[in-house]
């Protein structure tokens, strides 16, 4: 509030005045001069530097409420600095020792030169700024023993311009979404999206979000830093003692002064969080706003093809002010709104699923039932393959006095793994003329199937 206090009334009236254009201009190029001046600026200094501006430029000056007729008479550059002079946004300083008069900048004037320069300048990159100060200064307290509570202060300070500033970013995108509707025409919004969008959001903004050089490329060494400092109990004493605080020699600590260092600590670690929380919703901004500007492209390009364009033509014609129900009986005289290409569900309308429907999804999935040995072989259609006589064949062939020992080599390709399966479920058949006698047996790998160690035996006649 010290500043506030400074202001003359006065000064507000460049907000009022009809030359604030031309004021704000001669304002920064006596800044951009000023910024780099060792000393003072001279009065003839100002009125040559304006002069050099005014000359590049055809303005005109209004007469102000500050001046008189002979105010006016005064060239432009002079008239312009006396009139910023008599409101307070410049002051002179007279040096009596080397007889001139001198102009400087005040302190609550500098303020609003600054908002002034971000205003038409919005070159500079704050985002990589706030963060790369913010790695710097955690970087310093970790390693720089010399390094006090100030800097874990000026980390935090920094963590909150950083949300703020993409929190700015974040709701400034809202104001493209209104200029699509604006553009009636194709070229006219793929013009507004690439010099306006791609140019001021995604290149300037929120492209260093997503480079190389990043956001991230910091956070987890931040993270892992801040984790670090809480642990560390010499480096939590140690600043402890250069804020201020107290340290006795068995170690105990100043207990406000600790709370304080792990509050600090604590908020710029969830500093860290909401900032991820806005990236994210950035992403989603962008994703939603590149959708609508494709689907209006879309609409623009083939509003004329389309029936459902020229629908949407005639309803933004039918609802502008003025002579609607003349337009409605005009309209209903040349068109038949009641043609099945209208209204059936391809084009406008799509039916909506009914409530039943809903509540049978909601519905618990049944469990499956395990298959039995019949059903799986008509699954995998391997019964009807082969005949009764040759599965009794590939059994006898492989039988010794009326018995077959299943071995290693008794399955070598796929016809043979098949006619074993068979020969199973034949032999728990009544009339089959083999059985098997050992069911529960071990399990045969011979490198390309498995299968139980069984035994077939030929019934007794």
């Amino acid at each position: 509030m010290k500043l506030m206090n400074e202001i003359p009334d006065r000064f507000w009236g460049l907000f009022r005045s009809v030359n604030r254009p031309i004021y704000i201009e001669a304002l920064l190029k006596i800044n951009e001069e000023y910024e780099y001046s060792n000393y003072f600026l001279s009065r003839e200094a100002c009125i040559r530097i304006l002069g050099e501006h005014f000359a590049r430029k055809k303005y005109v000056i209004w007469q102000d409420e500050m001046e008189d007729d002979l105010d006016t008479l005064e060239p432009p550059a002079t008239r312009v600095l006396n009139w910023l002079l008599r409101a307070g946004w410049l002051r002179k300083v007279d040096d009596y020792a080397s007889m001139t008069a001198n102009i400087v900048i005040p302190d609550y004037a500098a303020v609003m030169l600054d908002a002034f320069g971000k205003l038409l300048n919005d070159e500079e990159d704050e985002t990589q700024i706030y963060i790369q100060n913010i790695y710097a200064i955690l970087f310093s307290l970790k390693n720089d023993k010399r390094a006090g509570l100030s800097l874990l202060n000026t980390a935090l300070i920094n963590t909150k311009r950083l949300n703020k500033t993409l929190q700015d970013m974040l709701h400034n995108m809202d104001k493209f979404f209104a200029g699509l509707l604006e553009q009636k025409t194709y070229g006219n919004l793929l013009k507004d999206h690439l010099e306006g969008y791609v140019e001021e959001i995604v290149r300037k903004k929120y492209h260093i979000l997503k480079t190389s050089d990043n956001f991230y490329l910091y956070k987890n060494d931040i993270k892992f830093w801040i984790a670090e400092m809480r642990d560390d109990g010499l480096w939590l004493q140690n600043l402890v003692r250069k804020g201020g605080g107290t340290v006795s020699d068995d170690g105990a600590v100043d207990e406000g002064k600790l709370i304080e260092i792990q509050e600090i600590l604590s908020q710029i670690e969830r500093g860290f969080d909401d900032i991820e929380r806005r990236i994210s919703n950035m992403d989603k901004e962008h994703s939603r706003y590149v959708r609508a500007t494709v689907t209006r492209l879309n609409y623009l390009l083939n509003q004329e093809d389309n029936t459902k364009g020229l629908i949407i033509r005639l309803l933004n014609h039918l609802s502008d002010d003025g002579g609607q129900d003349e337009k409605l009986v005009k309209t209903g005289s040349r068109m038949n709104l009641s043609q099945m290409n209208i209204l059936s569900e391809g084009s406008l309308y799509k039916r909506r699923r009914q409530k039943a429907d809903f509540a049978k999804n909601l519905e618990p999935d049944e469990e499956e039932k395990e298959l039995t040995t019949e059903e799986i072989l008509n699954l995998n259609r391997v019964k009807s393959r082969y005949s009764r006589a040759e599965i009794e064949n590939f059994i006898t062939q492989r039988a010794v006095s009326g018995k077959m020992e299943v071995g290693e080599k008794t399955v070598t390709n796929d016809e043979e793994f098949e006619k074993l399966i068979l020969a199973y479920d034949y032999s728990t058949r009544q009339k089959s003329l083999y059985h098997v006698e050992e069911e529960e047996a071990e399990l045969i790998d011979n490198g390309r199937y498995r299968y139980p160690k069984l035994v077939f035996v030929r019934r007794d006649k």
